[in-house]
């Protein structure tokens, strides 16, 4: 194996002295060296530190508050090709080392039912490597009672405007840190930060006994408390705050949607999570082959499939990314040490590509993991998670989405993401949004509702016509992408432009539950 370079930061903020006074030499000594001396042909540490916050507030009332810390550590280990693992919270090198024996223990345990060796990716070594997310304003260095006010001027930027009877603001922030050791020389050390702001304003009709809700439309990121502030420029809380109530009344009001093929126009505050249910979870390798079937399906884009499947249009061209700057699912190193990459999933509009990690590359044929494994705690082994999966904006022409609009006769602008469904496969789905504009003549025309749009995935793709330019990409995401049992969630984020497809199946929803 080579060994790569000491120090591989991507932001300009430290990683907390207080996780660097961890004894995370002490315990990779133990551990290692205990697991070598048990029998372990291989065997990994991850020590895993968690930092939680999570602010809601009613009507500018605090309504909870939550702070939560998960420190712990966990050992992997290889014996005779088939995996341990154990882990433990106290973080002490006799505790490290009988942590160790117990996995090789539980290795050895399971080697007469494991039917497939486990063989790992080669992968450079990486010696004292160090990796921070970029953020200006750690969270966690904020005050509380500022964070409140913020949240409740904000709600009352809504709450006073007419129409609007009830507003509810929140803000999730987590700080995740890791260490990483393995027995062939690896030690890289990491910190994100990750924070989700959003506030709903929701109007009552009490007499109808409805209700209708708009909610802002930021993205949770990797970012900063100059994220929730508008100090760092990306989301104009103030322009977005002042037109909501506007939106809201017009939406209430707005003609239910004539079902049928429609032409639509959809925004990346949309796009985003039709890309990740029918994109990104259908290239995950290990669901492709069969392995998420039990829980959460697997995917009609099966590897005898690759390098063959039309999955859309030539101009379709989307990346597997975990490099991607302020991405959610963005790392140096993931949890098997392998350094973060980017690569094609779809190109010229066919599958070309899956995510991996060491286990499965092999399998595929591949020298190398491109990166995705990921544990959401020190007590769960790491799976083969999401990397940042975005479509790219038009490279040759940098087209807004008011041109795509243009193009359009009669159609529809979809604006922001609310329910969803797809079927196990991850093929025949159906998306609702937070805004439908109707399109006339190349323009907008007033708001429409009840409005979800209803394809198969290839038809889906196979039905656009022209993807937006560089200056309509965005990142959209979740913080709470759920795989796996015992169940996992990880954050992912989405990039995408606007883009134009035509003859989409229109289902008015309130029709569709006999209302």
């Amino acid at each position: 194996m080579s060994i790569a370079n000491s120090e591989d930061s991507s932001g300009t903020a430290a990683i907390d002295a207080e996780f660097l006074a961890l004894p995370l030499a002490a315990l990779t000594d133990a551990a290692l060296g205990a697991a070598r001396s048990a029998g372990a042909e291989y065997a990994d540490l991850r020590v895993h530190r968690l930092v939680t916050q999570s602010i809601r507030l009613r009507d500018g009332d605090v309504e909870a508050i939550t702070n939560a810390t998960d420190l712990g550590f966990a050992v992997r280990v290889i014996v005779d090709g088939t995996w341990g693992f154990a882990s433990h919270p106290a973080l002490t090198p006799q505790t490290a080392a009988e942590v160790a024996r117990r996995a090789v223990t539980v290795a050895t345990t399971l080697r007469a039912l494991n039917r497939e060796r486990v063989e790992l990716a080669d992968e450079p070594v990486y010696r004292d490597a160090r990796w921070s997310s970029a953020y200006d304003i750690d969270p966690f260095s904020v005050p509380t009672t500022e964070k409140v006010a913020l949240l409740q001027g904000y709600s009352e930027r809504l709450s006073g405007a007419d129409g609007v009877d009830h507003v509810t603001a929140s803000v999730l922030q987590v700080k995740e840190q890791t260490y990483y050791a393995d027995t062939a020389g690896s030690s890289i050390t990491q910190q994100r930060i990750r924070l989700h702001p959003a506030l709903e304003a929701v109007t009552v009709d009490s007499s109808a006994g409805v209700f209708e809700s708009m909610r802002t439309l930021a993205a949770p990121a990797g970012r900063g408390w100059e994220y929730v502030t508008g100090a760092d420029g990306v989301w104009d809380w103030d322009d977005e705050l002042a037109r909501i109530p506007a939106w809201l009344a017009e939406k209430v009001k707005a003609p239910g949607v004539t079902p049928g093929p429609t032409d639509l126009v959809i925004d990346p505050t949309n796009l985003w999570l039709t890309i990740h249910e029918s994109i990104g979870h259908a290239t995950e390798y290990d669901r492709a082959i069969g392995y998420e079937s039990a829980y959460a399906g697997t995917s009609f884009a099966t590897p005898d499939k690759l390098g063959t499947l039309r999955y859309g249009t030539p101009i379709m061209h989307v990346t597997g990314d975990r490099t991607e700057r302020h991405g959610l699912a963005s790392v140096g190193y993931d949890d098997e040490g392998v350094a973060g990459q980017r690569w094609d999933l779809v190109r010229d509009g066919t599958l070309v590509g899956y995510q991996l990690d060491r286990v499965f590359a092999p399998r595929l044929g591949l020298e190398r993991s491109n990166g995705c494994s990921y544990a959401d705690s020190p007590h769960h082994v790491p799976i083969q998670r999401m990397a940042n999966v975005s479509l790219q904006p038009d490279p040759e022409a940098d087209t807004s989405t008011e041109e795509l609009i243009s193009r359009v006769e009669d159609g529809i602008y979809i604006v922001g993401d609310r329910s969803w469904s797809i079927d196990m496969q991850r093929y025949n789905f159906q998306f609702t949004g937070q805004r439908f504009f109707r399109i006339r003549d190349g323009k907008l025309d007033g708001q429409l509702r009840d409005v979800a749009y209803q394809a198969t995935t290839t038809d889906f793709w196979g039905s656009m016509e022209a993807v937006g330019g560089p200056s309509t990409w965005q990142l959209g995401g979740a913080f709470n992408c759920g795989k796996a049992q015992p169940g996992q969630a990880a954050p992912v984020s989405h990039g995408c432009p606007s883009i134009l497809v035509r003859g989409i199946n229109i289902l008015n929803t309130r029709t569709e539950a006999g209302q």
